[in-house]
């Protein structure tokens, strides 16, 4: 478990993690150690001078009082290093998923990364702060108090000895038990926490078709899933329970009847008996609190080992020699790039000379919003190679390869926060000078105006509490006070009305100005500002030119454009 921990935080944290657990480690020692006092206590107690039992008992109480002590160091101890190990872990997991490929974040993990990233890392850590200090306890302790009971007496020591190898099987069998349980439990719950989430996002669509009152079939499945799992999962750790507890039961009887033999026969007095028998006792509680401590553990072991699987898939490497690009063309140089099974490019080549307008036009499912994301490298390519200003951006550092780049998606997604905390993302040091202008050329400033908090007004997780066009023009905002010189734009008007089109595209020609723009186009009269336009289909780039060029050959753009415009003639 402790070199699991390590894995997943970083061997930064061995040092203060292997201190607390040598000090809970002392800790049960000096628990189980204070108990051997019991002997000599109990023996003046029975014996003719009850009173030669008082400095016996003072140094029980402080031995005790060192324990308490230590107790109280290590439990603390335990709390600070869980809440630094807790903070540790956020980060690293939160940088190391920030630089994962695009790719990795399929829709199949939407469950598996909330879980994780919520419940998961909190039970992770519970492990230092709530179950390690138990466990030890529960674990050391007992062997102490079977060490002191063999240095008093060798019979009854021995026998309380033969639980030891006893209580360690049962443990192993009952990990065996339910470790097939606890795995598909957590798998279950995953698939749940998905499905939770689906249901509140397709919300709309079953109001719209009038399912309101309907119960949801595939979250009303999970969910009698994970009841199924649970419960077997708790009748799997039934039998180690059980068998724990007799086991403990049978040790006590037998240590009690031995006792009282020996007794008889004189070999042992009574007050070491009584002493055996309450040190049995004590010993008695943590072994019985092992199974339920051992089922959290092993949750947190398999949670563990997910958290360690995730961090251990391999980011998008970097440069050991970053270059800098000096110009700002893009390039894709002969480019195959494989989705899954799915070839999605195949030795596709096209060039966007520094300052130019490409417009990428083609059917459904043709690649136009993988190609702006090869650009920007959320995904690396197969073979060939992407270029900014000449350098692979393999070559570029990431930070670098994003200042360089301001990308405006059809989808706006935006924190929870002011509209000045979301526009101010695209470049946090700006002044409040350069933030309004940004905003003015967005003409978002019209909606600010709006709004009864201004600038202040909160958008709402993911910016609910805007309008689509709303969002647009904060995220144009965003990508204005950014100043980068290179603008991918996948197409942002598409879902607008006519008047946030309007807005939307004025602050589009300010975001153009002077830079390098690759622009995926759904909209057909977006085109016609492109300096170029390129037509990809079926993993290749089919056509290259200007619009008119392209109309003037008649190939697949000029039917494609022919097909879009269809309805607005018919309309005139």
């Amino acid at each position: 478990m402790i070199r699991m921990l390590l894995s997943v935080l970083g061997r930064e944290y061995a040092q203060p993690l292997r201190r607390t657990v040598a000090l809970m480690t002392a800790t049960a020692i000096a628990e189980g150690l204070s108990y051997a006092l019991l002997v000599p206590v109990l023996r003046e107690l029975f014996g003719s001078t009850p009173d030669d039992a008082w400095p016996w008992l003072i140094a029980f109480g402080g031995a005790f009082a060192l324990y308490a002590a230590l107790r109280y160091l290590s439990d603390l101890s335990g709390f600070h290093v869980g809440a630094q190990l807790l903070t540790g872990l956020y980060h690293r997991l939160g940088d190391h998923m920030a630089r994962l490929p695009i790719g990795w974040y399929t829709a199949s993990r939407l469950g598996e990364v909330s879980v994780l990233a919520s419940r998961g890392v909190l039970q992770a850590m519970s492990v230092i702060a709530h179950l390690l200090a138990p466990f030890v306890s529960a674990s050391v302790t007992p062997l102490t108090i079977v060490v002191v009971m063999l240095a008093f007496n060798w019979q009854l020591g021995l026998a309380a000895l033969i639980a030891v190898p006893l209580v360690a099987l049962i443990q192993k069998w009952t990990g065996r038990l339910t470790a097939a349980n606890d795995a598909e439990r957590a798998v279950r719950d995953e698939e749940a926490t998905g499905r939770v989430i689906e249901y509140l996002q397709v919300q709309p669509v079953l109001r719209a078709g009038g399912r309101t009152a309907e119960r949801f079939g595939l979250l009303d499945d999970s969910l009698q899933q994970v009841e199924a799992t649970s419960r077997r999962s708790t009748l799997s750790a039934l039998p180690g329970a059980v068998g724990l507890g007799l086991t403990v039961q049978a040790m006590f009887t037998g240590l009690l009847v031995l006792g009282a033999y020996l007794a008889l026969e004189g070999d042992v007095g009574v007050a070491e008996v009584l002493t055996i028998l309450v040190l049995a006792a004590r010993s008695a509680d943590p072994l019985l609190s092992l199974t339920d401590i051992s089922g959290k553990l092993r949750g947190a072991r398999a949670v563990l080992a997910k958290l360690d699987a995730v961090l251990r898939t391999e980011p998008l490497p970097q440069p050991d020699r970053p270059v800098v690009p000096e110009h700002h063309d893009l390039e894709l140089d002969h480019v195959t790039f494989r989705h899954g099974e799915r070839t999605v490019f195949d030795d596709a080549s096209l060039t966007v000379p520094q300052g130019q307008r490409l417009a990428v036009v083609g059917p459904s499912g043709a690649g136009k919003s993988t190609l702006l994301q090869l650009l920007a490298r959320f995904y690396d390519v197969d073979s060939g190679a992407v270029r900014l200003g000449g350098v692979d951006v393999r070559a570029v550092d990431t930070e670098v390869l994003m200042s360089r780049i301001a990308i405006v998606f059809q989808d706006v997604y935006l924190f929870d926060g002011t509209i000045e905390e979301n526009v101010r993302l695209g470049r946090p040091d700006a002044t409040e000078a350069e933030v309004r202008a940004a905003a003015t050329a967005a003409r978002l400033d019209e909606v600010i105006e709006r709004l009864p908090d201004g600038w202040a007004a909160n958008v709402g997780e993911g910016g609910t509490l805007l309008s689509g066009g709303e969002r647009q023009r904060v995220s144009i905002a965003r990508a204005l006070l950014k100043d980068a010189p290179v603008v991918l734009l996948d197409e942002v008007t598409s879902a607008l009305d006519p008047v946030n089109e309007a807005a939307v595209h004025e602050g589009i020609e300010r975001l153009m100005a002077g830079r390098t723009v690759v622009m995926v186009a759904h909209r057909m009269r977006t085109v016609q500002r492109a300096d170029r336009v390129v037509f990809v289909d079926g993993g290749k780039v089919v056509e290259e030119g200007s619009h008119d060029d392209l109309l003037a050959r008649g190939g697949r753009y000029a039917e494609f454009w022919n097909i879009a415009m269809a309805p607005a003639a018919r309309e005139r």
